[in-house]
């Protein structure tokens, strides 16, 4: 992300700036940052995350929000955006407005070479702090690969990281393994090989 022209603005001026513009941005520590464009994969793989999950959920208590959704973080107060967020339970919102989200149990953030540092760093330790916060997914956009943290009884983050194809991940609190497969769906790579072309010259 990079800043604009420095000038100390308030969370209330953020909102009211941010909800009048067609761009997202971030807010911190009283500046406001600019958020850079998705590539195309990056849009594909969100949209199959999002979708697979919204479908496998729909009918429960959970809800699903793509990258529109604004997220708080009261103990920082950074104000960001995630790939795709799943809320257990009733989304607790921070004002009227209901386009700010402050209990995400689950985080997905689809990695690009400008983002990928600050996913991994700053963005996930102040993620961390959210009480709610149970798992946190980052999802390669060049390669198969996830990598999935879950949040230990003694909030530790336990990694596993997934390369095969055929394979997935376990989401625990929404009872839910989500596969390679869903979220690379259609997705050409850097090989320009997309994962049911591989499927099929495998058999």
């Amino acid at each position: 992300m990079s800043a604009l022209p420095k000038l100390y603005v308030t969370p209330e001026e953020y909102l009211a700036l941010e909800r009048a513009s067609e761009s997202k941005s971030e807010y911190w520590n009283g500046e406001i940052y600019a958020m850079a464009g998705a590539s195309a994969r990056h849009n594909l793989i969100t949209i199959n995350v999002g979708a697979t999950l919204h479908t496998q959920l729909r009918g429960r208590s959970y809800h699903v929000f793509l990258s529109d959704m604004r997220i708080k973080i009261p103990a920082t107060g950074l104000y960001t955006y995630a790939d795709v967020t799943v809320v257990c339970g009733k989304p607790q919102l921070e004002d009227c407005e209901m386009d700010t989200l402050l209990n995400p149990t689950i985080i997905v953030e689809v990695l690009s070479k400008s983002t990928e540092s600050y996913d991994r760093g700053k963005k996930f330790q102040n993620y961390r702090s959210l009480p709610s916060l149970r798992e946190y997914l980052l999802i390669a956009q060049d390669d198969y690969h996830i990598e999935h943290y879950l949040r230990q009884p003694d909030d530790q983050w336990l990694l596993t990281d997934v390369h095969d194809p055929q394979g997935g991940v376990v989401l625990p609190p929404i009872d839910y393994r989500l596969t390679l497969a869903d979220v690379y769906a259609q997705v050409e790579l850097t090989a320009g090989v997309d994962l049911r072309d591989r499927n099929q010259r495998a058999r």
